[in-house]
């Protein structure tokens, strides 16, 4: 996997050193970080004992070359909607952040790593492995 996106708990894992995570973060050539998933981890942050400590982990791990943050676009918006749209027809809704996260990854072109098995109700989504 060239393009990767990382989930929320896939990089938590990633923090406490899980090797298949580490793995697949190490083999990319390009490590996704939708704004999303940021916020998820800030809240995360700010809700625990070690907050300053995970904060400077993951400025650390966004300085690295191969990470880029992902905004979200009218492009972003658009793929947003009919993932969003799809999964209402569907009787198999997600949370909502995490069809952000999805329509990044279809954005991107990009695999993304998760433990949310829910992202498999997704047509078309790459998946690692792990789900």
């Amino acid at each position: 996997m060239n393009k990767i996106l990382v989930d929320t708990n896939a990089y938590t894992r990633l923090l406490v050193g899980q090797e298949n995570v580490l793995d697949v973060v190490g083999a990319a050539e390009t490590v996704y970080m939708s704004i999303f998933v940021l916020g998820e981890l800030y809240a995360g942050f700010a809700g625990g004992t070690r907050e300053r400590d995970n904060k400077d982990a993951l400025n650390s791990f966004l300085l690295k070359p191969t990470v880029k943050i992902l905004n979200a676009t009218s492009e972003t918006a658009r793929i947003f909607g009919s993932v969003k749209q799809n999964l209402k027809k569907a009787g198999t809704p997600i949370p909502i952040n995490d069809v952000w996260i999805a329509a990044h990854a279809f954005e991107t072109g990009s695999t993304l790593v998760t433990y949310d098995s829910h992202f498999t109700k997704i047509a078309g989504l790459r998946l690692w492995d792990e789900v």
